[in-house]
Order: structure tokens, then C-alpha cells, then sequence
């Protein structure tokens, strides 16, 4: 397996800046904890198909402490029993917002208004800021076809 484009950031540096920019900009674990970022970032990434991404966020939570069983189950998140009120509510908000196109609705206001109930408003602006910067992510990885481990050099 070959990516399309071995550095896609090295043609755009200044794009990649902002974009990591962003991405150190939702990573606040006073607000948002670390556990409901990277469990995010894998489902976002697991829906889009983004495999760097899934390799990398898996290895990132793993590192931070996150349970084996936990990481296995967050593509069935809503059948299994690992998840708090607050992971939920963030995990069916990244769905979401993940699937645009997937409903008229969106981001229907029963998903929107679990989020506001556990999160505040600056939690949920993050929560929100960090869904959307994945998926820029996650788009740019998969039209490139970057490799999964790549990062870590296991591929």
C-alpha cells in the first residue's frame, strides 16, 4: 500500500500550520477531558474511514490511559456499558456532525440539547471545534491515502 501523496503538507506548509494550529487549539483538558477528545477523534475518524487516523488516536488514548476494552467497543458505543453520560452525549454529537449529509436535520435537537445538558457552552464550543477539525483531518489523510502507522513508522 502507497499514499497518493507521501507529504501533502509539504506542498501546503502554511495550511498544515493553521490546521495543527486548530487542532493544539481543542486540545484543553480543563475543559474537555482527554479521554472524550481522543474517543471522538476515533469515532470521527473510524466513520470516515480515515485508518491513519484510527491508528494514531487509538495509540494517542492508549497513551493517556484509556482501556483497551473501551477503544474496541467505541464504533458500538451506544450497545456497550463503558461509556458516561458525557461520552455519549459527545459521541452521538460527533456522529452528527460527521454525517451531514446522512439526515435532513443534521444535527437533530435532541443530539444538540444532551450535549448542552453535560457540556457548558465553553466545553461544547470545544467539543464542537474538535469534531470539525478531525474530519478536516480525516479528509485530507483518506484523499491522500496516508498510511496507517505511518506516523509511528509501524507501516
Amino acid at each position: 500500500m502507497e499514499p497518493r501523496m507521501p507529504k501533502p503538507y509539504s506542498h501546503v506548509p502554511e495550511s498544515y500550520r493553521a490546521l495543527s494550529a486548530l487542532e493544539r487549539s481543542t486540545r484543553d483538558p480543563d475543559v474537555l477531558p482527554v479521554p472524550i477528545q481522543e474517543i471522538v477523534r476515533l469515532r470521527a475518524s473510524q466513520i470516515n474511514g480515515c485508518g491513519f487516523c484510527v491508528d494514531m488516536h487509538s495509540h494517542d488514548a492508549l497513551e493517556h490511559g484509556e482501556r483497551t476494552e473501551r477503544l474496541m467497543a467505541v464504533a458500538a458505543w451506544r450497545e456497550a456499558p463503558w461509556f458516561t453520560r458525557e461520552e455519549r452525549a459527545a459521541l452521538a454529537l460527533t456522529e452528527s456532525m460527521t454525517r451531514l449529509a446522512d439526515r435532513a436535520d443534521a444535527v437533530p435537537d435532541e443530539v444538540w440539547d444532551e450535549a448542552a445538558a453535560v457540556f457548558d457552552e465553553h466545553a461544547l464550543a470545544l467539543l464542537v471545534t474538535t469534531v470539525a477539525t478531525i474530519n478536516a483531518w480525516n479528509r485530507i489523510s483518506v484523499a491522500t491515502r496516508q498510511i496507517a502507522g505511518s506516523h509511528r513508522g509501524a507501516a
